[in-house]
């Protein structure tokens, strides 16, 4: 059985590129999570819901002995089963004025961003090579695009996973393995739910905010044999703003 992977699979863009995957594609999903397990539960049944099949995966992405783990079980039990797709979506903030920002708030964005995209697809390369084909579709930010003022730490490490998704693309490409990104800008989920959306619109060229399921729409393409011939770009979903 072929298998789509996604990290941060719980919430907000993640649980709508599981839905989406489950609507369009034809694969069985991994849903992630770290601590919500009653919101993984509720994404595995919309998933269901929606005639796919999956299930739920607890680790952190960012504890390289924890993702061996529960990945080298989950492959020893399921010999038959084959990730062709992995979306690295887990993400955090810890937004402040750098000059300020704590030693901890400054490791925890990169380590889940960075160490995160590191550990999960190191983890499956060598059989996606094997195979010969693979999807890797990193979701990064309008921040790791450009900077944003009080969040050096996550344009950091969203800009470094920009990078690690070029070059990964020349080393892969030849094998029939597509590795792009994602830049969404302003989307509507909890993690800008405290953001001034009526400010912010100002310099949004039209005028709203993006929905999570927008990014899925993209991301479930840049999936999908239909974008074969797409690699190493980053895509920005972010209104119009200037990138």
């Amino acid at each position: 059985m072929k298998c789509a992977l996604v990290t941060g699979g719980s919430r907000g863009i993640g649980k709508a590129i599981c839905k989406k995957l489950a609507e369009e594609q034809d694969y069985h999903i991994l849903i992630n999570f770290q601590s919500n397990e009653a919101a993984a539960l509720e994404t595995l049944d919309e998933v269901k819901g929606l005639g796919a099949t999956g299930e739920i995966l607890k680790f952190d992405v960012s504890d390289p002995d924890e993702v061996q783990r529960v990945l080298t079980d989950w492959t020893t039990k399921n010999r038959e089963y084959t990730v062709e797709v992995i979306v690295n979506n887990a993400g955090i903030t810890r937004d402040g004025l750098f000059m300020w920002m704590k030693w901890e708030d400054w490791k925890s964005v990169l380590d889940i961003s960075i160490d995160g995209f590191y550990n999960v697809t190191n983890f499956f390369m060598q059989k996606m090579l094997r195979n010969r084909y693979g999807r890797i579709i990193n979701v990064v930010s309008l921040s790791g695009m450009k900077g944003t003022a009080g969040q050096v730490n996550y344009s950091a490490a969203k800009g470094a996973v920009v990078a690690a998704t070029k070059a990964l693309a020349q080393e892969v490409a030849k094998r029939n393995i597509t590795v792009n990104a994602v830049a969404p800008g302003f989307i509507k989920t909890d993690m800008t739910k405290e953001l001034d959306e009526q400010e912010l619109l100002k310099i949004i060229p039209v005028n709203r905010f993006g929905e999570a399921e927008e990014v899925a729409d993209l991301v479930v393409f840049l999936s999908s044999k239909k974008a074969s011939y797409i690699t190493g770009e980053v895509i920005n979903i972010n209104g119009g703003i200037y990138s």
